[in-house]
This record gives structure tokens, C-alpha cells and sequence, in this order.
């Protein structure tokens, strides 16, 4: 750890985002960042989107000079950032500033007639509120550092943008100019730096969990700060009911067994009352009533896809989910034998076509098609239908007949104590199926699968990417398996 990061005054603009989340966040990254959760895969994918976007970015200010933090000491960013102004750089990416010990790194830099431009860039297709605080700690260390800024901009994706051939940057990026805004937020910024700087004089901030924990961002010491939650606690609780978790635990009540059965909803006492009993509750009548809306042939249909801020491929847009795999177990009639079928797109080119056409030509016309969480299926279907007109009669016809596994368990009509109140197939799975599990997989979840993907799309060993292939096949058809056990217990329950 740096002197600067064990100095109470200092800031970066990262550790000021942060306390304005929380304080006890700020204090654990300061002094105390071995106490982090691990990193996800999914975690540093996003990490990973966000630097290929701000690569992106500077498309739209070409000709820049780069400040780089990853081989200069703080220092050094500062005296090199301070050169180049001096010697009539006009635009600068990652220049870095301080004052008032808070230092920031601003995306880009742009010398105007009036001043300097200062744009903030984000992975994300919009504003949102946390973004101009995140300007406004830039504009009061640049300002203070003697940069005259004469406009402040937010940088994000263009949702509506879609993909042809080649990026346009200048469509792909929407500038939004919060100048105004963010001068107005001045005040906060300096009364917030005092706040933060008098809570990293103290001890650890006595702050308990709430809503701070997951928004604006989750936090990286969630699983630090919650290790006083038992597994079985009042967070298991439908968060729709008519008491909310979060209101019993400020009322003192954290365990599952202690909340009042008297101000709990219908499927809340659902829940309690099978964790109490320690088994399953049916609704006969409800489970039948879906039950009895699935038909033969019936198809089992998972789908596994990655999404890119920058659109891959031509007529995508960015964060579109691309379906490069798909998992098909199927019965003919009752009683038949369980066939399967699977696609695995080759790494590195657009998957959707040949997809599409594995897929129709595979599920008859009068299947009944079962998903699980039915409506991102039926959300890529849609996608598919839109973008090849040929298949689109019969894309559109498998829409019409899929039907969503999920739905009993959101209702509550079957719900087995080991959920924790999750209607999630990796929670139903194992509680209704034990024999079936995720367990041991070199693939166990769908974050993994994608960066699964991209791997093969980035080696060049062969045999790795045939094992990774393997993995991915293995893991997509443990999906439609599971939804097939699922099913068979539903129908022993009914």
C-alpha cells in the first residue's frame, strides 16, 4: 500500500465515487482492500468492455496523447500531463490531475476556442445520475488545478445504433453536455470530500447494510459486510411480498424462523412455512392448470449468448444478446425417449444465421417449446425473426408455442424450503433434482460460458479450443436436462 493510499486526506476520484455509496466502503478500500470480494469472471469482462469502449471513444477526438498509468507513478502522470499542456498537446487521453489531494485521471481532454472540453466516457446506453458526480469531482480538481474548462460531457453508448460493417463512431457515442449541472454540484463536491476525509479519520464507519450494498453499483465488500446474514435469513423472503427484508432486518429480525407469520403475505408464509417444515409445498391446482398447457412433441430449449459493448457484427446493435448456442432435448409422446440435439457456433464468426437455421429446421411446427425464464428466449427468437425474413414464419411460430418452466415457482404454486425464495433454475434444480448438479463442471454458470466463448474465439491451440467446446456442450446440456428432471417432478408433485 502507497503512502498516498494510507494518508486520510488523500482521494482519488474511484475512492470518492465510492463514499458517496458509503462510507464504510470508502474506509475498506483505503485501509483495508484485502477484504474484497473475489473478482468474477463476469466482473473483469465488464472491466474489459468498459476499456475497449473508451478506446472507441477517442475516435472521436483522433490524434491525442496518452498518459499512461500502468508504467508512471502518480508523479509522473502529473508532470508528464503538466508538460504536455505546456508544450500545446490540444488533446490528451487519460491526463491526470490533483488538488486539494484528490487526484483524477479524465478520460479525454480537448482544447477549444473558449477552453478545455472535459468528456467522461461510460459502457452504458444512457445517463444516469451517478455519472455527473463522477464529472463533477474532475471539473473541482481540474478547475482547481488551473484548467479552465468550458465543457463538461458525459460519453455513452447510442442504444438505437446498429452495426454496418465498420464502426461509425460518431453514431456508436452520444455526447451529453451536463456543463451546467455539473458547476452546480461544486458545493457537494467539496462539503462530500470534507464528509469523507472526517470519516477516514476514525475508526471502520458503523454502517449496517441496506440498499447502499447494490446501488448504484454493488460493492465490493458485500460479502464482508453480510457475514452476519445466516444462509437461511429474512433476505429469502419474496422481496414483493407485503413486508420487505430489508424492513424485518432493521426491525432486529434476521434469522428465517423469527418472522412474524401475522404481517407476512400468502407467499411469503409459503416460504416460511416449507423452511419451517423443512419440505415442499404443491398447489395441486395451480401446477396442474400449467401443466396441462404443455403438449407433445414437447421441446426443451436453452439458449447460451455473449453481448458486446461494441456490436460484433453488422446489423447488431451494442449489448444485443448474440445466441451462439443452443440446447435441444425433445419428446416425441409421452412415454418416448429423450433425444437431444445441440449447435455450437465455430469461434469468430456471426452465429445467428446458421443457428436460426439448425433451429427450425429441428423443432416442428406444432411443438410445444419449453423454456426456463422463457421470456430471454423469446426475446432472441424475436431478433432472429427480424434479421432473416426467411425463417421468420417458422421463427415466429416456435414464439408462439413456447411456454415458461419458471412460471410455477414465480408463482409460488411449487416451492421447495433449500430455494431461499429463488424461482432460478439454479436453485430449483438442485433442491427438486439433488442427483443433478452443476457441482465440479469446468463450466458452471452462465458468466463462465461466455467468457468460455471468447476464449475460443481468442486461442490458437486447437486441442484448447476442442475442450473448451466440450465444456460449453457439457454445460448447455446440463440446462435443458435439468429442465427435463424438473418437469418429471412436477408431474409426480401434480
Amino acid at each position: 500500500m502507497s503512502m498516498k493510499a494510507k494518508d486520510s486526506t488523500y482521494l482519488s476520484k474511484s475512492l470518492f465515487m465510492k463514499g458517496l455509496q458509503c462510507y464504510k466502503a470508502l474506509y475498506l478500500h483505503k485501509f483495508h482492500p484485502e477484504l474484497r470480494d473475489e473478482v468474477s469472471e463476469a466482473q473483469e469482462a465488464r472491466f474489459q468492455s468498459g476499456r475497449e469502449v473508451g478506446t472507441y471513444a477517442r475516435q472521436l477526438f483522433p490524434g491525442g496523447f496518452e498518459v499512461s498509468y500502468e508504467d508512471l507513478s502518480m508523479e509522473e502522470q502529473l508532470n508528464l500531463t503538466g508538460e504536455k499542456i505546456k508544450g500545446g498537446a490540444r488533446i490528451l487521453y487519460e491526463p491526470a490531475f490533483s488538488y486539494d489531494n484528490v487526484f483524477v485521471k479524465a478520460d479525454i481532454l480537448r482544447k477549444a476556442r473558449q477552453g478545455w472540453e472535459l468528456y467522461e466516457v461510460k459502457g452504458s446506453t444512457g445517463r444516469k445520475d451517478v455519472y455527473l458526480d463522477d464529472v463533477a469531482v474532475q471539473y473541482y480538481v481540474l478547475k482547481g488545478a488551473g484548467i479552465r474548462i468550458s465543457k463538461a460531457s458525459v460519453v455513452f453508448l447510442n442504444k438505437q445504433y446498429v452495426r454496418n460493417s465498420a464502426i461509425d463512431p460518431s453514431k456508436l457515442f452520444v455526447i451529453d453536455d451536463v456543463t451546467n449541472t455539473v458547476r452546480d454540484k461544486q458545493r457537494f463536491v467539496a462539503d462530500e470530500i470534507a464528509s469523507m476525509r472526517k470519516a477516514l479519520g476514525k475508526r471502520v464507519p458503523d454502517i449496517d447494510i441496506g440498499e447502499r450494498c447494490t446501488k448504484p453499483y454493488d460493492c465490493a465488500f458485500y460479502g464482508h459486510c453480510r457475514q452476519h446474514i445466516p444462509e437461511y435469513s429474512v433476505f429469502n423472503l419474496d422481496g414483493r411480498g407485503r413486508v420487505k427484508p430489508l424492513d424485518l432486518y432493521r426491525q432486529g429480525i434476521v434469522d428465517l424462523r423469527d418472522a412474524p407469520k401475522e404481517i407476512l403475505s400468502k407467499k411469503q408464509n409459503i416460504q416460511l412455512n416449507s423452511f419451517l417444515q423443512e419440505k415442499e409445498y404443491v398447489n395441486k391446482a395451480g401446477l396442474k392448470q400449467f401443466l396441462d398447457s404443455l403438449w407433445y412433441p414437447l421441446y426443451f430449449l436453452d439458449f447460451e449468448t455473449f453481448s458486446c459493448a461494441i456490436p460484433t457484427f453488422s446489423g447488431t446493435r451494442p449489448y444485443q444478446n448474440v445466441p451462439h448456442q443452443y440446447s435441444l432435448h425433445h419428446l416425441k409422446r409421452k412415454g418416448a425417449r429423450l433425444g437431444h440435439r445441440a449447435f455450437l457456433a465455430e469461434p469468430n464468426i456471426d452465429p445467428r444465421e446458421e443457428l436460426a437455421r439448425n433451429l427450425v429446421s429441428e423443432i416442428p411446427d406444432n411443438a410445444c417449446v419449453l423454456a426456463y425464464h422463457a421470456s430471454f428466449e423469446i426475446g432472441r427468437l424475436k431478433e432472429l425473426a427480424a434479421s432473416y425474413p426467411r425463417y421468420r414464419k417458422k421463427l415466429q411460430r416456435i414464439i408462439k408455442n413456447v411456454r415458461d418452466l419458471e412460471i410455477p415457482f414465480k408463482k409460488k404454486d411449487v416451492y421447495h424450503w433449500k430455494m431461499k425464495g429463488s424461482s432460478s433454475q439454479k436453485y430449483v434444480l438442485p433442491a427438486l433434482v439433488p442427483q443433478l448438479s452443476y457441482e465440479g463442471m469446468e463450466i458452471s454458470n452462465g458468466g463462465m460460458a461466455v467468457q468460455a466463448y471468447f476464449r475460443t474465439c481468442e486461442s490458437q491451440d486447437q486441442s484448447e479450443i476442442e475442450a473448451i467446446r466440450k465444456a460449453l456442450l457439457d454445460y448447455c446440456k446440463l440446462d435443458t436436462l435439468g429442465m427435463v428432471r424438473i418437469l418429471e417432478r412436477l408431474r409426480e408433485m401434480a
